[in-house]
């Protein structure tokens, strides 16, 4: 068995066996298959198709490259969540402290915003002080102590995942199924957890642009996640828009904090306690998702949410008294506001979420390659959103940025996001479609 045979037998379009593929991973990561021979397969699986086996065994190889983490003393379902990535998702922040807060364990590992998506890492790490590079033997302190960790990947867990990432990045193989179900789950499988709830974006700031796309994405994943005996279950949810009014990694922290006090953004918090209530449902802690949703929404509504915040900020070495008060956090730049023109009035018809997102990664939010520096208060915060109504000269969107030399066009960029409409228009629908193994089911 050699690489050469087996890139070539991809590039024919013939399935591998799952000894072929084994070879594969347990060389690259030992080092002996260099990177051109494994760009060299990436690039023919892209093209040619894998098979759910192949993905199946590909996921198994990445999980096997590490160690697992072993849960078994914890006396409840382990439980985890995965967003595939969008603009403003800042939910991890506010579903974790409320399923936290209603018992269910959660050892998140979540990772680091790249290209025009946010990352769960950078907003926690604009919080003073939080750490989230803990190690396995922390994980499992914080776990027995709080039931709750956020963090991100060990060197230990999937490294095999971490080092193909890096080579997708460059070689244009990032948006290929079977490598997003492979590097998913394998890191969720290697949490060690019970049962997993998947946010599967769907539109422009979303990496699947369209309803196909993503349902193929939802239904491999949650077919693979039951194969491994994991419960999985995938919302697909809008991402045309930006979710909530806040992008930008500390303004996002600021808009989760509103939201644990029951005054965020209406998508935002319907999101939240929707995939909270499912998380509290797969942990048997509640006999169904919507009673689920009930506790999740009492967890808010008695401030217990917010506290387990706050606790969850102080073990992982942040200042909680800024989950309190975030003014407290000194801010160093001054919003700059985009109005509506005095010639237009009317309802807001549309936002685009990517354009908003490139205009945030210009400002310093996110990062075009992982060693990128970001801006912890950089962003954007919109303050009409589609289906309110637009009176002439009123805000319509603010920005941070140290680059005050760029801020007239960054001003016209951020307009340009916008588009207008002279009759009502329906606020869009935030979650689409629910998929459990059983199959779907329509929201609408």
């Amino acid at each position: 068995m050699d690489a050469i045979h087996i890139i070539t037998k991809k590039r024919e379009g013939l399935e591998l066996s799952s000894a072929e593929i084994q070879y594969l991973i347990e060389g690259y990561t030992a080092g002996r298959i260099p990177d051109y021979q494994m760009a060299a397969f990436l690039m023919a699986a892209q093209l040619r198709g894998m098979a759910l086996s192949e993905t199946i065994t590909l996921t198994q190889c990445m999980l096997n490259s590490g160690r697992i983490l072993d849960f078994s003393a914890v006396s409840s379902p382990v439980i985890d969540k995965h967003s595939t990535g969008g603009v403003g998702d800042k939910i991890s922040l506010i579903l974790t402290p409320i399923v936290g807060a209603c018992g269910v364990c959660v050892p998140m590992i979540s990772g680091r915003g790249l290209g025009h998506t946010g990352g769960t890492l950078d907003k926690l790490e604009s919080i003073p002080g939080f750490r989230t590079n803990l190690q396995i033997n922390d994980i499992y302190r914080q776990i027995r102590a709080l039931g709750v960790a956020m963090i991100g990947a060990t060197k230990e867990i999937a490294p095999a995942d971490r080092q193909l990432y890096a080579l997708r990045d460059v070689t244009a193989s990032v948006d290929f199924i079977p490598f997003i179900t492979a590097s998913i789950l394998s890191k969720k499988l290697a949490e060690g957890i019970d049962g997993l709830v998947l946010d599967v974006k769907l539109g422009r700031g979303a990496f699947m642009k369209t309803g196909e796309e993503a349902r193929e994405l939802a239904e491999t994943l949650v077919g693979v996640g039951e194969h491994f005996g994991m419960s999985t279950i995938a919302w697909l949810t809008n991402m045309d828009i930006p979710l909530g009014n806040a992008i930008g990694n500390w303004l996002e922290v600021e808009e989760s904090i509103r939201c644990l006090q029951g005054e965020g953004p209406q998508d935002v918090l319907e999101l939240s306690l929707k995939l909270s209530g499912e998380m509290i449902a797969l942990a048997d802690l509640a006999e169904s998702p919507e009673e689920g949703e009930e506790m999740a929404h009492a967890a808010v509504q008695s401030g217990h949410a917010l506290n387990f915040l706050a606790q969850i900020v102080e073990a992982q070495g942040g200042d909680p008294a800024v989950i309190h008060d975030p003014a407290l956090r000194m801010r160093s730049l001054e919003p700059q506001t985009v109005t509506v023109p005095l010639d237009i009035s009317g309802y807001i018809r549309d936002v685009d979420a990517f354009t908003l997102a490139e205009i945030g990664n210009d400002l310093g939010v996110g990062r075009l390659v992982i060693t990128d520096e970001i801006d912890p208060e950089a962003g954007i915060v919109l303050h009409l959103r589609p289906g309110e109504k637009a009176a002439p000269g009123q805000p319509l969107a603010s920005f941070y940025t140290r680059k005050t030399d760029q801020s007239e066009e960054v001003a016209r960029r951020i307009y340009s996001a916008f588009t207008f409409s002279k009759t009502p228009v329906d606020k869009p629908q935030v979650l689409l479609d629910r998929l459990t193994f059983a199959g779907w089911e329509s929201n609408s």
